[in-house]
């Protein structure tokens, strides 16, 4: 750890080190004891024995240690707390079977529209790792894939099992951005009737054609409670390649269908709640627009800094009181006058006499 950590509470304790040599100076040239140490008598006592040094030794140690300890010493740590608040947010993801046309590449390959924004979807949960994220799936109706959750792998996994087929066909688009609103109530999260922190991304590529709730009906409930909608139209415009399976679920072989996205309509509901429309012709585009949504919707992060103080005042005290201590044990005499009982004063004056 850096000497910098290091610092004394109480500094001018300190000045007391300098009466150290002054005691010292002082026993050697008087006869009385010096009152401020117990025992300060005993350390220049003529004696024969080897250890008469060590008295003095263990006292003025000890007393520089009680010193020290008294001016609190502490090893101070610098410490940034980070305060953040995440945002909630859901992914609505289209699941209609026009979601199969093959008009993405990747290294070359064909491969289809689900195929070519997993892993984009992938990556953006991963990298808004204070956000709560959910996911609603909708083809002819909506469902939720998943609530809003910190467990991020957790939803990678779920976005990994994404199949086209689950659910019948059709394109509910206002089902969907409805289903992802309800799952964004939460008490303690809105004010009056605003939803804070929260937004939605929705990923089509068609246009509304099933579902109980109009596009229109669903803008105007999320431009109501204030959440912001991001609309990505998926797949190129015109003729586009389809596959064709047969009744064991094997291609073989393609036909051409007309891509029928409402880009309008996708335009009309990010413009009305505050959000953006972005457009994704292939897998560059796809990124982008995830891209640009993770830097609107970022959290600013705010920190705090403290300071961690930990206390030395122990692992100075503690060997400075035992070496004072031991200082004065060495200093007694080794023996001391016995008293003389009643029976053997008499005896004594008994002899005498």
């Amino acid at each position: 750890m850096p000497l910098a950590n290091y610092t004394l509470s109480e500094p001018w304790w300190l000045l007391a080190l300098a009466a150290l040599p002054l005691l010292i100076w002082a026993r050697g040239h008087r006869g009385a004891p010096v009152l401020v140490v117990p025992f300060a008598a005993a350390w220049h006592k003529p004696t024969f024995i080897p250890t008469s040094r060590w008295p003095a030794s263990f006292a003025l140690v000890g007393l520089t240690l009680l010193i020290i300890a008294l001016a609190r010493p502490q090893i101070v740590e610098d410490k940034r707390e980070v305060k953040q608040q995440g945002y909630d947010l859901m992914l609505a993801i289209d699941l209609s079977g026009s979601m199969l046309a093959e008009d993405y590449e990747r290294n070359g390959e064909p491969i289809n529209r689900l195929q070519a924004i997993k892993p984009v979807i992938q990556a953006f949960i991963t990298q808004r790792k204070s956000d709560r994220i959910g996911m609603v799936v909708f083809a002819g109706r909506a469902y939720t894939l998943a609530p809003l959750t910190f467990d991020h792998d957790w939803l990678g996994r779920q976005v990994e099992r994404l199949k086209l087929g689950l659910i019948e066909d059709g394109t509910a688009i206002g089902d969907g951005l409805g289903v992802a609103l309800t799952r964004l109530e939460q008490a303690g999260r809105e004010e009056g009737s605003q939803r804070k922190g929260a937004f939605v991304v929705l990923l089509t590529d068609g246009a509304n054609n099933r579902g109980l709730l109009t596009p229109e009906q669903a803008t105007d409930i999320a431009k109501s409670r204030g959440v912001p909608v991001y609309t990505i139209g998926a797949g190129r415009d015109g003729l586009v390649r389809m596959p064709v399976f047969d009744d064991n679920g094997r291609k073989i072989g393609y036909r051409r269908a007309i891509s029928d996205l409402d880009e309008g309509q996708l335009r009309a509901m990010a413009n009305a709640t505050g959000g953006r429309f972005f457009r994704a012709f292939d897998s560059d585009t796809i990124e982008k627009a995830f891209a640009a949504i993770d830097q609107a919707q970022k959290i600013e992060f705010q920190s705090k800094s403290y300071l961690i103080t930990t206390e030395l005042f122990p692992w100075f005290a503690g060997p400075g009181a035992v070496l004072l201590f031991l200082g004065a044990l060495i200093a007694l005499p080794p023996q001391f006058p016995r008293r003389r009982t009643a029976r053997a004063t008499a005896a004594a004056e008994g002899g005498r006499a």
